[in-house]
């Protein structure tokens, strides 16, 4: 077989016959569940078992349908029941029927008011409507706005119960909610220090400062450590804000400060 390298035209290995290849199929596919199937298949099996009976017993031809056979039947009455007489539940005995002859009672009055009991007798009141067109359309006068409804009644422009329980509620909720702001708003207000405080605080930082300045004057002259330079600078920052609060203390002569009560 020649090899598939690629010669150029007026190359003499062109002219050598070619062999065709044979393209190889590809194995059947088989499921990997054809073994568990075959399996299955040869397992004992009950024809229509889960469909109702395989076989059913075939009615027999004397017991035909026959006319009237499914019908509701009495039962059958026996001598016992045909012995056995009605009685009625009533204990007395109602008066006989007039006769044909006999003349009716009169002049016989009750107070019984027959209309009353009997409201299907009063007869109706026609419902006031009104005709507005030509070929007699009708609408009822109580629900058509035509007449007045509501104005007629006694608590008619006036405002409802709820509306003014619910505006004396949200009244009632704005004045606790101020009054708690205003609480609030005392508490936090301030107070004006007053001229003893000032002086009292003023010597304070005075002596501090010069417990300070008395501790930086001690220092060596050569500074070549590390936690000589962090003394020298803690004291040096502690000084500045000493001497700032000492300027603020002696310029104002008026200071408030917060109410911590």
């Amino acid at each position: 077989m020649m090899s598939e390298d690629v010669h150029p035209p007026e190359s003499a290995f062109n002219l050598l016959p070619v062999e065709d290849k044979k393209k190889e199929k590809a194995p059947r596919y088989v499921s990997k569940f054809r073994p568990a199937v075959m399996l299955e298949r040869k397992l004992v099996k009950e024809p229509i078992r889960t469909m109702g009976p395989a076989r059913v017993e075939l009615p027999s031809p004397e017991n035909f349908l026959k006319k009237h056979s499914k019908e509701p039947k009495l039962p059958e009455q026996t001598q016992s029941s045909k012995d056995v007489h009605k009685t009625c539940s009533f204990t007395e005995r109602k008066p006989p029927v007039p006769r044909r002859n006999d003349k009716p009672l009169m002049g016989i009055h009750t107070k019984r008011d027959f209309l009353k009991e009997t409201p299907e007798l009063v007869p109706m009141k026609p419902q006031p409507a009104c005709v507005d067109t030509g070929k007699g359309h009708k609408q009822v006068l109580e629900n058509s706005g035509l007449v007045p409804k509501f104005i007629t009644r006694k608590d008619f422009g006036r405002v409802p119960a709820y509306l003014q329980q619910r505006s004396e509620a949200e009244r009632r909720a704005r004045e606790e909610y101020e009054n708690f702001v205003k609480a609030e708003r005392e508490q936090r207000a301030m107070k004006h220090m007053t001229e003893e405080e000032r002086q009292a605080i003023l010597k304070r930082l005075k002596e501090t400062w010069d417990k300070l300045h008395h501790e930086y004057q001690a220092l060596p002259l050569i500074i070549d450590t590390m936690s000589q330079r962090a003394t020298k600078d803690c004291l040096e920052r502690q000084m500045k804000q000493l001497e700032d609060d000492i300027d603020l203390f002696e310029r104002f002569k008026i200071i408030y400060i917060p109410n911590d009560d």
